[in-house]
């Protein structure tokens, strides 16, 4: 597909681009309204087929813990066998949780690790079906609250007895920005993944304590403009980093419901790295 195309969804999804003016600019990329039309459903996710990960052999759970301005939501998953895991929070994109999400806490369940994916817009009465009503919600939320919440789940987590007290945290998009910032302010943090997402400011760096890996796709324009910065800060603090750049690759080639930027190979390579990050650090 046409990169103007992608690079325009991503302008659409992650800055205030109006529906009436993305299709508008879509219409006059694709040659009309019709070709924007059919061309929509390949941009979008499609969590209809977000169910790839079974989980006949995990143990799976809908969970509450407080949250500043009421109950927060989560989904966990982890091997049915009874044991202290490692524990990795999953975090979701500028969606919230959905299938997709709920499927990657499969897939970290799978790898032998206890994963609880909280879902951001619990505070405003869940996730949406609809795409563009998930994003709306997000301009609503308080950040500073939103923080918090996200911070709570490890408060919450060393009450269960299948954690083994090691945290990790891996997000994408939204939720690797926030993974950066789960790292700088959760001093028990042992490892934190980001893909594609928003970096922590570099004043904030001499307070990571944990191993930090940061997955980014070369074709990522607007995240990637702050890796550098990011990167020197990380090696200036002596943080214990790996990034990894994948080439030819667009922003959420990780999510598989995204047909035209999910990439395959990347995002197998990538999710194999980080459950060797995982395992280095939380077992």
């Amino acid at each position: 597909m046409d990169q103007q195309i992608i690079n325009l969804y991503d302008e659409y999804t992650h800055k205030p681009l109006p529906r009436k003016d993305f299709m508008k600019r879509l219409a006059i990329l694709t040659g009309s309204t019709a070709a924007a039309v059919a061309i929509l459903p390949f941009l979008e996710g499609n969590y209809a087929k977000a169910a790839v990960t079974p989980d006949d052999e995990l143990f799976t759970e809908y969970i509450t813990y407080p949250g500043v301005t009421g109950e927060m939501k989560a989904y966990v998953a982890r091997p049915k066998k009874e044991a202290k895991y490692g524990t990795v929070v999953v975090i979701h994109e500028n969606r919230g949780l959905n299938a997709h999400i709920e499927d990657v806490a499969r897939r970290a369940a799978t790898a032998g690790f206890l994963a609880i994916a909280p879902n951001a817009l619990a505070p405003l009465g869940g996730t949406p079906a609809n795409e563009d009503e998930a994003r709306t919600l997000f301009t609503k939320l308080n950040q500073a609250e939103t923080q918090t919440n996200f911070i709570n789940i490890f408060n919450y987590l060393k009450t269960r007895k299948d954690s083994n007290g090691k945290f990790g945290c891996v997000g994408f998009c939204w939720g690797g920005g926030m993974a950066n910032t789960l790292a700088v302010n959760v001093p028990e943090l042992k490892a934190a993944v980001a893909f594609y997402g928003r970096q922590a400011a570099v004043a904030d760096v001499p307070k990571i304590k944990a191993a930090v890996q940061l997955h980014y796709a070369s074709l990522d324009e607007r995240v990637n403009a702050g890796a550098p910065a990011y990167e020197q800060a990380l090696k200036d603090n002596k943080v214990t980093y790996e990034l990894y750049m994948y080439p030819d690759v667009n922003h959420a080639f990780h999510n598989d419901t995204a047909p035209t930027r999910y990439n395959e190979a990347a995002a197998k390579l990538a999710w194999q790295r980080t459950i060797e990050f995982f395992k280095k650090h939380l077992a």
